[in-house]
């Protein structure tokens, strides 16, 4: 490109031809969360499975006091970070919500696993419940999708990690996970 910036191909693998657009490679690494969204089968599932192994590896090396705040504030940064890099990947390949941009995932997976014990059963119901919400998109989730660009990509699955987190709760609170 002109203007020095490295730029990365966004869709299933092809070159780029002439008159293409690509996304900026950081859109890429984001949205992709590091290429982990071009695995298959399933690349949501992927990048839900990838943050909770990096976050029972990351919280456990955080004092108990801190894995909370640490949780919400890397799940902010995450979608403050997603919503602009899902963008540019979307407006470059042309397409509503691309497969391969996981970030989304990863956000919402995130919020799930705020004030959950770091145990495995919690992180597997974390995980599953996550999952679900995503997949069935309950409103007002499945509506927040018709927002526009990125900002549609990221919040269905902000609030479908909100529900999970909701039960997940629900079911700590009530001892169904112990």
């Amino acid at each position: 490109m002109s203007n020095g910036q490295e730029s990365h191909v966004v869709d299933s693998g092809h070159a780029a031809g002439e008159g293409e657009r690509l996304a900026p490679a950081w859109a890429t690494v984001v949205a992709t969360f590091f290429g982990i969204g071009k695995l298959r089968p399933g690349p949501g599932t992927w990048g839900s499975a990838a943050t909770v192994l990096l976050w029972a590896g990351f919280a456990h090396a955080l004092s108990p006091s801190l894995r909370t705040p640490v949780a919400i504030a890397l799940a902010g940064i995450v979608i403050l970070a997603g919503i602009p890099a899902a963008t540019q990947v979307a407006r470059a390949t042309g397409g509503k919500d691309p497969q391969f941009v996981v970030i989304d995932e990863v956000a919402g997976q995130l919020i799930s696993l705020i004030s959950a014990p770091l145990a495995w059963k919690t992180f597997v119901a974390g995980f599953i419940l996550f999952r679900i919400f995503d997949i069935l998109k309950p409103a007002p989730v499945r509506q927040l999708e018709r927002l526009p660009e990125g900002t549609g990509i990221m919040l269905d699955d902000v609030a479908a990690g909100l529900y999970a987190l909701a039960v997940m709760q629900l079911l700590l609170h009530l001892g169904l996970l112990k």
